[in-house]
């Protein structure tokens, strides 16, 4: 009988039993997770290939941005808004990267095709597929191999473990709750909308919406968390969004309103930028940046924020990478839009 351990209320489970039981429900919750998230890799292939099929080729270009466009409007009215051109095109851009269905790895997930898609090398495209899923790379930590050139460092080096160990850390274990909350997920199944009101109506289903946003621009932006906690004398803070650039080599820090801009929200940001300045940039980093969005429908307003006398850093190394804020501006009041219609219809049906 293995060694009976002592939770506080029963001492009577053998370590060795809870393990053998956990490790089952580890495994089951590892191939759900894998068999959502490949489900929905092969639609959107099969997606992908049928758009190809149909628009026939470059000479119907005009046909095949309009047909995008029209299968678009029907598929988000029936299915939700996953399916708006800008995914659609993703969908398609993915099969004419990966024509072959049969090489896709089953361990990897949608932002990871994405991601790999905007690989131009067919070489290095297949390559990194590969290492992704056999070294079970995460999502951030495939954009920092790609970002960092790896595949190139490896070839070229003749110390090619002194190279490799620089990834010798696996990524962090899925956890049951990284299925339900992934906004792709939720989308593929139909349950996004409700999902998202669920958590906190109109306010985190946009933060859900320019998380994606970012993400999808392939300007080097890495996802870090979400309602980021930092402390002051005491007071918990929470920052919406926080992601990494590689490409700018500093952190961004977004926070969302959907009242008014005040004086107060914007130095509370500077207040954020400052700490990540103080306690949290690394040796080679740039000073952190932070974004405040006011979200309106039909005005939405972005205001920028660094550290102090910083205004010529910003021109120089941010401003190639960053959406405008006229872009960033449209986006949101566009998904505002978007929510109060699909919202205002729920209620009227």
């Amino acid at each position: 009988m293995g060694e009976l351990v002592n939770r506080g209320e029963s001492a009577i489970v053998p370590e060795g039993f809870y393990k053998q039981v956990s490790s089952i429900l580890n495994a089951a919750r590892d191939k759900a997770y894998t068999a959502v998230n490949f489900a929905m890799v092969e639609a959107y292939w099969e997606i992908g290939k049928s758009i190809v099929d149909e628009q026939g080729g470059e000479g119907r270009a005009k046909y095949g941005d309009a047909l995008i466009d029209e299968l678009a409007v029907r598929l988000t009215k029936d299915f939700g808004r996953g399916f708006n051109a800008r995914s659609l095109r993703y969908m398609r851009q993915f099969y004419l990267a990966f024509p072959i269905r049969n090489a896709l790895r089953s361990e990897l997930n949608w932002t990871h095709y994405r991601r790999l898609s905007r690989i131009t090398d067919p070489d290095a495209r297949t390559w990194y597929m590969n290492e992704c899923a056999d070294s079970r790379w995460s999502t951030r930590q495939l954009e920092r191999q790609i970002n960092t050139m790896f595949r190139e460092r490896l070839l070229a080096s003749k110390d090619k473990e002194a190279v490799t160990q620089e990834i010798q850390k696996s990524a962090p274990a899925r956890r049951p709750e990284d299925i339900i909350r992934d906004p792709y997920v939720l989308e593929f199944l139909g349950f996004s909308d409700d999902t998202a009101f669920r958590e906190s109506d109109l306010e985190q289903a946009l933060i859900t919406h320019l998380q994606k946003f970012l993400l999808e621009l392939g300007r080097g932006f890495a996802f870090e968390a979400r309602q980021k906690r930092i402390t002051f004398d005491g007071r918990h803070f929470y920052i919406d969004l926080v992601f990494y650039n590689y490409l700018m080599r500093c952190f961004v820090l977004i926070d969302l309103k959907t009242d008014d801009l005040t004086h107060q929200d914007l130095g509370q940001m500077q207040m954020y930028v400052n700490y990540y300045t103080r306690e949290l940039m690394n040796e080679g980093d740039n000073p952190p940046i932070g974004i405040v969005l006011c979200a309106d429908k039909s005005d939405s307003i972005v205001e920028y924020t660094l550290p102090e006398d910083n205004d010529q850093v910003f021109t120089a190394k941010y401003l190639p990478y960053l959406p405008s804020k006229e872009e960033l501006a449209r986006e949101l009041s566009a998904e505002y839009r978007a929510i109060n219609e699909a919202t205002n219809g729920e209620t009227q049906g």
